[in-house]
């Protein structure tokens, strides 16, 4: 049964993108403000199809710690593909930090920058920094929540790896906490993976760290909150 619900959810997957990706065509050309509203329409399709096809749903702990409106920073752990859809349908403005490649997938790619989403070029150096850190004064002056993946890629439940240092690079620019994020998607949608486990996905927001946080205090700050996090697997307390 999981392989019949997990191969029906990826072929709904798939055609919905494309359907919409072509969709997006007429966004690019004719409604270029619609195209978040576009991306998180698409996103809220993707993810009830994911609860009705295969009873992935979302289960949602602190969000009392996020402001109700205006601009924040959510550092959040990336296990699956869920982390990139999901915030989509839960924030009101929300812009990603990506990698630059994400622009060239068809369809799809170009409505990244339209959407006001933040690419980076991990290769720039410098200049990418600065680059990086300019897109995200004109999203907090737009009132927009900032969503990165310190890990940088995806990861298995569980493991850990060295945090990029720009989320601190981007926290002192604009002088906000850092709010992080974990989850245990990895164990329903796991990394490339074609099945998909029933059951809930959890999504902890844990106190913000606060700003003004030096580098090396920020990047452990986090990591700490992600391990203490409430998780099915730690028994501990976020925060």
């Amino acid at each position: 049964m999981m392989f019949l619900r997990s191969a029906l959810f990826n072929l709904y997957f798939f055609l919905l993108t494309f359907v919409l990706g072509i969709g997006g065509l007429g966004v690019r050309w004719f409604a270029r403000r619609r195209a978040l509203a576009y991306a998180q329409f698409w996103a809220r399709l993707l993810l009830g199809g994911l609860r009705r096809i295969c009873g992935i749903y979302p289960v949602l702990i602190g969000f009392e710690y996020l402001p109700p409106a205006g601009p924040v920073l959510l550092a959040s752990q990336h296990q699956s593909a869920y982390d990139t859809l999901v915030w989509l349908t839960l924030l009101a403005h929300p812009t990603y930090v990506m990698k630059r490649e994400l622009k060239k997938i068809p369809l799809f790619g170009p409505l990244t920058p339209l959407a006001g989403m933040i690419l980076v070029d991990r290769a720039g150096g410098a200049a990418a920094l600065r680059g990086l850190l300019a897109e995200t004064r004109r999203a907090v002056a737009e009132g927009r929540q900032i969503v990165i993946f310190p890990e940088g890629t995806r990861t298995l439940p569980g493991e850990r790896r060295a945090l990029q240092p720009g989320v601190a690079a981007m926290a002192a620019a604009v002088k906000l906490p850092v709010v992080p994020v974990a989850t245990d998607s990895g164990l329903r949608w796991g990394k490339d993976a074609f099945f998909k486990r029933p059951g809930p996905i959890h999504l902890v927001v844990c106190p913000p760290l606060p700003a003004g946080l030096p580098r090396e205090a920020l990047l452990a700050g986090l990591q700490a909150a992600w391990d203490a996090a409430p998780l099915p697997r730690a028994g501990a307390r976020c925060g």
